[in-house]
């Protein structure tokens, strides 16, 4: 449960039975949400700050500028100009640090030496008051992201993501470029003289707001302790009183529907991949209706699915799972096989199967017993798991 969909700081946290840490949400006065965790027994302290914006609300005509912001925020600010050394000090107190752009969300995170999480904390919180964006680094980043890129086009699964966002409708934010490159970053702006570090600062201004932040943090003091220093060092972030962007309807429309596409891999192997527009199951969480139809494709048991492509020599191994694309209104349900040199020849009839396995499974409908089963098995895997990692 994400913290905006608590409506008040009672709001009670559900826990493993396991569990031994405590947990408590407050709301600073800057509308900053946080999630405090005390575990008196740790040896590491971590800090997570998600920020409601992602690369979909790239300008058009900017692909890939939430992740040059990404990347230039750990750089410096105002209270620690030097440049890097959030990095160094997380470094040298053995610790880690990263962040991602993902399509509505970015995430910046670290972990450190318990005995450390109070200076970590207080350099982490003034990327989000006083960034420098140094001009500097901008080029820079640009190259880096540019690398990453590049790394990327050398990954079938990076490549066969990007390929299906082409086929999706160009009106819909998930058919574009959200990495970016040398190209959308630096060459196409320099050429229509903007300035992409000017860029950067508004796109700051414009979604980095303490309201639409989410804080999470992990350490070894008391849940007071933590919220006194959430409070010291938090408070300080800007409240622009900001809405979240949200990206309704489907990436999908009937023309970009029941289309073949055959594409050659980098690595060896061979794939079939069936691809289905839905509604997120976080909107009917309580049905797990995606969870409920994946564990009965991907089942192993005799007489399964599985079993018979495995019997035929077909397939070495079947997955199902919904992945989303949006919060509120767009979703993908995915079937994947991985298939042997002789299931390649016999794709047509596999498709075939998977189509009658869900036609007996639409028309035998829901089965409570096997409900119940699913939700046993995952109340079972949640209160007697082990102990994460903090950075996890």
């Amino acid at each position: 449960m994400s913290l905006k969909d608590c409506d008040s700081e009672d709001a009670t946290i559900i826990k493993p039975r396991s569990d031994r840490r405590s947990y408590r949400r407050v709301v600073l006065p800057n509308d900053l949400q946080v999630l405090l965790i005390s575990d008196p027994e740790t040896d590491k302290g971590a800090g997570s700050m998600d920020v409601h914006a992602g690369s979909f609300s790239d300008p058009k005509e900017f692909p890939g500028l939430a992740h040059i912001l990404e990347h230039m925020l750990f750089f410096s600010n105002e209270k620690y100009p030097e440049e890097g050394s959030f990095r160094r000090f997380i470094i040298e107190h053995g610790g880690s640090e990263n962040a991602y752009t993902d399509a509505e969300h970015t995430n910046y995170h670290f972990e450190v030496c318990a005995d450390h999480f109070v200076e970590a904390l207080a350099r982490f919180a003034e990327f989000f008051i006083s960034p420098l964006f140094a001009t500097d680094a901008t080029s820079r980043e640009i190259k880096a992201v540019d690398s990453e890129n590049s790394k990327n086009l050398k990954s079938d699964s990076w490549r066969w993501c990007q390929l299906e966002k082409h086929l999706t409708s160009k009106d819909h934010p998930y058919n574009r470029f959200g990495c970016g490159n040398l190209e959308t970053l630096e060459v196409r702006p320099k050429a229509s003289g903007i300035d992409i570090r000017a860029e950067v600062l508004k796109f700051y201004e414009t979604y980095y707001s303490s309201n639409l932040m989410c804080l999470a943090v992990y350490g070894k003091e008391t849940l007071d302790e933590l919220q006194i220093l959430v409070e010291d060092k938090l408070s300080a972030v800007k409240n622009s009183k900001k809405n979240a962007m949200y990206f309704p309807g489907q990436p999908c429309s009937s023309e970009h529907l029941q289309i073949l596409v055959k594409s050659v891999p980098i690595m060896e192997g061979h794939a079939l991949k069936l691809i289905w527009p839905i509604t997120p199951g976080l909107q009917n969480y309580r049905k797990a209706s995606s969870r409920y139809l994946s564990h009965l494709i991907d089942h192993r048991a005799h007489g399964s699915l599985v079993a018979l492509l495995k019997k035929l020599g077909w397939a070495n191994n079947l997955w199902a799972w919904e992945r989303s694309v949006t919060i509120q209104d767009a979703a993908f349900f995915n079937v994947q096989v991985q298939l042997t040199d002789v299931g390649q020849i016999h794709m047509q009839e596999i498709v075939d199967f998977i189509f009658q396995y869900l036609k007996i499974l639409r028309n035998e409908g829901i089965a409570e017993w096997i409900f119940e089963e699913i939700q046993a098995l995952s109340n079972m895997k949640f209160h007697f798991r082990g102990k994460i990692s903090p950075d996890d």
